[in-house]
């Protein structure tokens, strides 16, 4: 019998890695589309900050503590994914040249935080829709399960991303700008569709 731990571990895996809901698979394409796989630490703790922004704002909703205009939010993901992508294109080049690993860090991983905030919140409006009446007790045990199968599944699509990646510029020889170019302008025209598809509902 499976537990209910495993159910939920299941249900965030199996969310995050939803072809039909890819919005969240884009941000993480356009959040990895600046490093190589011998970055692969850097983007770890990429993930890591959007993980931690996620899971407040998933938590604090599903219990909640704070309100979920689910028209706004199903708006603001694809502009998280067209402001990561503007910075990968305009602001990277830049951000490399600063001295400093911590200077390095600064933007996109505050960026990796506050949109996880986002993000969260749309990982509320699926969670709220799945959980089991008459479980009120299991609750945190729930929200816990669900943001490791979350993790699991956004390790797993950085890990293709990266490998990907390796493969398109070691094997294709494609150089490293003309790579990001790609990867960000398309995920930023994706997601200009989705926002526009999105705003008259807000």
């Amino acid at each position: 019998m499976v537990s209910t731990f495993q159910s939920y571990l299941q249900l965030g895996l199996y969310h995050i890695a939803d072809l039909a809901a890819y919005d969240h698979i884009l941000f993480l394409v356009a959040l990895c589309a600046i490093y190589q796989l011998r970055e692969w630490k850097r983007v770890v703790l990429l993930a890591t900050a959007f993980t931690i922004g996620h899971s407040l704002t998933l938590a604090l909703a599903v219990l909640g503590i704070i309100p979920v205009n689910t028209a706004w939010i199903e708006f603001l993901i694809p502009v998280t994914i067209m402001g990561t992508a503007l910075y990968n294109v305009v602001v990277h080049k830049q951000e490399r040249q600063l001295p400093t690993f911590g200077q390095r860090m600064r933007l996109n991983y505050v960026f990796a935080l506050l949109f996880g905030l986002i993000h969260g919140m749309g990982f509320s409006n699926f969670l709220r829709s799945s959980l089991l009446p008459g479980q009120e007790d299991q609750l945190v045990q729930q929200l816990f399960a669900f943001n490791v199968g979350v993790e699991l599944g956004q390790l797993l699509i950085v890990a293709v991303i990266l490998l990907l990646s390796f493969l398109a510029l070691n094997l294709l020889r494609i150089r490293q700008r003309s790579w990001n170019l790609f990867v960000s302008g398309g995920a930023f025209g994706i997601a200009l569709i989705m926002a526009l598809e999105r705003v008259s509902a807000v």
